[in-house]
């Protein structure tokens, strides 16, 4: 009875080894690149809800990949090797998309911090925000995944192994600028998207300190606060539908071309 047991797990391993070993490479890099994932890598998100999501993106993608993945190591310092490779690149490539949560939270940060809806670096919290960037940042994640970010993804994750092959550290020169460039080019387009509370508050305040210039015993602080706290409010009603399918379609973007997409 052993034997015949013994038997059937041979079969099975010589039957299915080779897809499962093709599914552990994978899963390296899906895992890694689950932590900093936006909307389905949230800190929210139960950890065994994380996992499951991690383990559907590989069993999606390790058919299509399987042939063109190297061997499974045969020692463990070529499984080790494969275990770092396959970790960094995924890592990478979630910090670019983490980056664009960050957009949208320093986004509204500049936005609150313009139009004094609130102190620049939020309340106390574990992770501190304006009211503005949580709206901003709901919205934009509700949005990509209406607009089926699982689709785009599995995208990224079939394109992924076509920039960085399994087995092969990236060239650190080469990843530093990366970073650094998506980086700033984050920045850039956070700043961009705030630019209307931002000229909002110049042009405010400059009317306010030619108002008090003109009349000195109005109080216009008392005048000021409550204008500019509607005024952003406002703003914010009618800029956000703009602001969001801007950020969308870098986002996008970024996904279609990770090397050379500027966030």
């Amino acid at each position: 009875m052993s034997s015949d047991l013994v038997a059937l797990l041979t079969a099975l391993g010589d039957s299915y080894g080779p897809t499962l070993q093709a599914a552990l490479i994978v899963f390296l890099r899906v895992g890694a690149m689950m932590v900093l994932l936006p909307a389905f890598g949230e800190a929210v998100i139960p950890i065994r809800v994380r996992l499951g999501l991690g383990l559907a993106f590989t069993a999606i993608i390790t058919p299509a990949l399987a042939p063109s993945l190297p061997p499974f190591p045969p020692t463990p310092l070529d499984l080790l090797r494969l275990v770092a490779t396959e970790t960094v690149a995924g890592f990478a490539l979630g910090a670019g998309l983490r980056l664009f949560v960050i957009v949208l939270q320093v986004a509204g940060t500049i936005a609150a911090q313009a139009t004094s809806l609130s102190q620049f670096f939020g309340g106390a919290g574990v992770d501190p925000q304006p009211a503005m960037s949580q709206i901003l940042v709901m919205g934009g994640l509700a949005l990509a995944v209406t607009l089926g970010l699982h689709v785009r993804l599995t995208e990224l994750l079939l394109l992924s192994y076509q920039l960085f092959a399994p087995g092969y550290f990236l060239n650190p020169a080469d990843l530093g600028d990366w970073g650094v460039a998506q980086v700033s080019r984050a920045f850039a387009l956070a700043f961009t998207l705030a630019m209307p509370f931002v000229i909002l508050s110049l042009v405010f305040y400059v009317a306010l300190g030619a108002i008090n210039k003109a009349m000195p015993q109005l109080m216009v602080a008392f005048v000021g606060a409550p204008a500019i706290t509607f005024a952003g409010l406002a703003l914010l009603l009618l800029t956000a539908p703009l602001i969001l399918p801007i950020w969308h379609e870098a986002f996008t973007g970024f996904i279609a071309n990770p090397v050379g997409g500027a966030p």
